[in-house]
């Protein structure tokens, strides 16, 4: 199944002469190398942080647009995804599962890449694509009828495709996968129909499966050796301990946010989305893998340890987001730690090499659902903030309750940073609630599994959206900046004291990491909803970030919708630099 694919040959062919393989080392040094992004999150870890401090707060406002790029069409939505340099060469996804590459020096087209999708693919929220893998000669993305693409990644040419899984049972795959010594690894998306999570691993070069590993407890995993399938233990050890009869067979638990990986431990850090259905009460019990954190051997796919935070999930608060390694020091050691900010509105910081609970606390401005955390991070939920069970109803439905965060999250899928030298997060955040009540509801293959309502809406008269810097260690936070229109892009920190992110209202900003000083702003002409990136090309500093209004706040957010209905769509990536003469300094390595 090849889609509409072509190269504007004599340029293709003068960059392919210059352009080298990307290597396994590349890819781990990738936090480490100025002139290259190789990798989903700046680095494996994910902590989006550059060490190039070319750019900083004395030069920021110097910092120009050098090209824009149209992804063209009718097909616009919104634009999540994280662009990719190497050997002059951009690489980037746009919706409806579309890949190009660009010449970074001058903004033209090399080559272009449209997938042929079915009429029956089943999102749940955009058509959006988040980015895509290097590796070798390949450019590997993944597509919303749940398949992986591999194109050559200086001609744009089809060398192979693989179904991940069935887009008739509701799967999808919107996350960029991730390289992790020589394995391409991926989840998936779908936890609102019923299916179940799946984190898994092939060969780059070939699209071979060798390991899958379910995130629901009872399902089998497997590794692959010579194309047979054998078995490698069952997730939880067994089916139904936290789970009652047969529901752990459509549990959910969708990974489609992707992963981090941390060398020091050599251990993959996957999040799980919400159990299925919705409705709590049909489902009694903690529901492992959903609304987790689970640390993954990449070898074979074992599951080292979990740290649920959300257990019996009854909000929709997906423990997808992102788990970001980093150090510390306390009392004289060294703290090799994790840190996520969850969809359910606390921060939480882990032991990394076990999985241990070290502190957590609320970092949006009112939770509703939990009174607190107890010793081991565990949340105490409030009696009155679970919506109520439709069985002790006379109606359709259950008692509605009003609940804090709204299930869009205190932080949803735009990923934060975390800048070595400051020490500190950036978390672009919402303040939302939700009324939201459940409904009886049963399973049906490729339908939607809710069984519940509900109704987003604004808490504050004049922001929804807040950028947080956030002390891990402490919990305080330092600085905020609030928004009008609820946050949907991502966060990336520079050694240059920088902190970069867009808003809906089309802006990409840059704040003083220590301060939250607005330092510049650019409309780029659409809601920026995607993950800067920055790089150094012959000597000079460059900032890239897609452009394009969409994701899930104008499909979902109720009330809040109403805030960004006025917004214009677009589709267009954005590259700026600081030149030479604002500089007045040499090269520094990232």
């Amino acid at each position: 199944m090849i889609g509409r694919q072509f190269a504007t040959s004599a340029l293709a062919l003068a960059v392919s002469f210059a352009a080298h393989a990307v290597t396994d080392e590349d890819i781990m040094n990738d936090h480490s190398i100025a002139d290259a992004v190789v990798s989903y999150g700046m680095g494996l870890q994910g902590q989006r942080y550059s060490a190039i401090d070319i750019l900083n707060t004395d030069n920021v406002r110097s910092l120009q647009p050098v090209w824009a790029f149209s992804f063209g069409s009718e097909k616009m939505r919104g634009q999540e995804s994280q662009p990719m340099v190497k050997d002059g060469v951009m690489y980037v996804t746009a919706s409806y599962s579309r890949a190009y590459a660009i010449d970074a020096r001058t903004g033209e087209e090399l080559w272009q890449y449209d997938a042929r999708l079915p009429d029956g693919i089943m999102p749940c929220c955009d058509v959006i694509n988040r980015g895509g893998a290097l590796y070798g000669d390949l450019f590997i993305f993944a597509t919303l009828d749940a398949k992986l693409v591999a194109l050559n990644k200086d001609t744009g040419k089809v060398v192979w495709i693989k179904e991940v899984a069935d887009y008739q049972e509701g799967y999808s795959i919107t996350a960029a996968p991730i390289i992790v010594k020589g394995k391409l690894i991926t989840g998936v998306s779908g936890g609102e129909f019923g299916i179940v999570g799946k984190i898994e691993a092939y060969d780059p070069n070939t699209g071979d499966k060798l390991w899958t590993r379910p995130t629901i407890e009872g399902h089998m995993g497997y590794v692959y050796q010579d194309g047979e399938a054998v078995e490698n233990g069952i997730s939880g050890g067994e089916a139904g301990k936290t789970w009652p009869g047969d529901m752990w067979k459509t549990g959910g638990a969708a990974t489609w946010l992707g992963g981090t990986y941390d060398a020091d431990t050599d251990t993959l850090f996957f999040g799980t989305g919400n159990p299925a259905p919705w409705n709590s009460h049909l489902r009694p019990g903690d529901n492992l893998f959903s609304s987790s954190r689970l640390a993954i051997d990449p070898e074979d796919g074992s599951i080292k340890w979990h740290f649920q935070t959300t257990p019996n999930d009854g909000w929709d608060y997906d423990g997808v987001n992102e788990l970001i390694s980093f150090d510390y020091e306390e009392n004289g050691q060294i703290v090799k730690a994790a840190a996520t900010a969850d969809r359910n509105g606390f921060f939480y910081v882990l032991n990394r090499e076990n999985g241990d609970f070290i502190r957590g606390f609320p970092f949006v401005d009112n939770i509703t659902w939990a009174t607190g955390l107890d010793e081991n991070g565990r949340p105490i939920y409030s009696d009155a903030g679970r919506p109520g069970n439709p069985a002790d109803s006379e109606g359709e439905k259950g008692e509605p309750v009003v609940a804090q965060p709204a299930f869009l999250g205190g932080k949803n899928w735009m990923p934060m940073a975390f800048n070595q030298d400051t020490g500190l997060f950036y978390v672009p955040s919402n303040e939302w609630a939700m009324d939201i009540w459940n409904e009886p509801v049963s399973y049906k293959k490729g339908a939607a599994y809710l069984g519940a309502g509900f109704t987003i809406k604004p808490v504050n008269d004049d922001y929804i959206g807040v950028l947080r810097a956030i002390d891990p260690k402490t919990g305080e936070e330092v600085w905020r900046y609030e928004n009008t229109a609820p946050l949907w892009g991502g966060v990336m920190t520079t050694a240059g004291n920088l902190v970069f992110t867009g808003t809906p209202e089309g802006y990409l900003k840059a704040f003083d990491a220590e301060t939250g000083e607005e330092l510049y702003r650019f409309n780029t002409g659409s809601g920026v909803v995607g993950s800067p990136i920055t790089w150094t090309m012959d000597g000079e500093q460059y900032v890239s970030v897609t452009s394009g209004w969409g994701g899930a706040v104008p499909l979902w957010g109720g009330e809040v919708a109403k805030v960004v209905k006025e917004f214009n769509q677009g589709g267009m990536l954005w590259t700026f630099k600081l030149p030479k003469e604002a500089a007045g300094q040499d090269v520094a390595s990232r």
